[in-house]
């Protein structure tokens, strides 16, 4: 499961050393995509194989369905990190997520999220007031 959140930074070569507690668990390839609210979602191979495999079973007939599998899979791209942890993010992803240098990278249980540091601040600031109210409607019997 990834937790927690990391401030590293995109080198010049639109490169990101992966928080070191992240790295098992994507040390046999990354899968990069488009994620809400203008993130990415990196999922190690694995995982992103069996979403793919739950994604199929979603009606053809179904527009919104396509619609979600398009934006989806057209945007994803692999990758194997390097020996330093690092991975590539293509431009097209940096554009879609508006990253530059500095980026907030978040544990989401079976993915991490990629944010641009500024917007990872200001969402967490608008979310914070209905996370506080939420729990229950969210989670019953959380708390």
């Amino acid at each position: 499961m990834f937790l927690g959140t990391y401030e590293p930074r995109l080198d010049d070569k639109g490169r990101l050393i992966l928080p070191a507690k992240f790295r098992d668990k994507l040390a046999a390839g990354v899968v990069l995509t488009r994620g809400q609210e203008r993130c990415l979602y990196a999922f190690p191979q694995r995982e992103f194989e069996e979403m793919h495999t739950r994604l199929r079973q979603a009606p053809v007939t179904s527009k919104q369905a396509r619609d979600y599998l398009r934006v989806f899979l057209s945007g994803a791209s692999d990758d194997l990190p390097d020996k330093q942890g690092r991975i590539t993010i293509p431009p097209g992803l940096r554009q879609y997520a508006g990253l530059e240098r500095e980026l907030a990278v978040i544990g989401a249980g079976t993915r991490i999220e990629i944010w641009d540091a500024t917007a990872w601040t200001t969402y967490l600031q608008e979310q914070e007031q209905a996370f506080a109210e939420t729990a229950e409607e969210v989670v019953p019997g959380l708390f």
